[in-house]
């Protein structure tokens, strides 16, 4: 099971990408926690300055915003 965490900030766009990712996870039957993670002292271990962040398994793969095509290829 693939461990998938959104940094985010509170902004709409953030929510939007999480809410994108848990659609891709569960549309494609990706076994994966999904979580949200907005606590800026956790951001920050993650050495990204753009948000949101995708993290799979511990390492960051994407900084900014993804369509689903995106999300599929870094999650399959």
């Amino acid at each position: 099971m693939k461990n998938i965490k959104v940094l985010m900030s509170g902004c709409k766009c953030s929510q939007k990408f999480y809410e994108l990712v848990v659609k891709t996870v569960n549309e494609h039957g990706i076994d994966a926690r999904v979580e949200k993670v907005d606590d800026i002292m956790e951001v920050m271990q993650y050495n990204t300055m753009t948000l949101p962040a995708l993290v799979v398994d511990g390492e960051v793969v994407a900084r900014g915003q993804k369509n689903e095509s995106e999300l599929l290829s870094l999650l399959a």
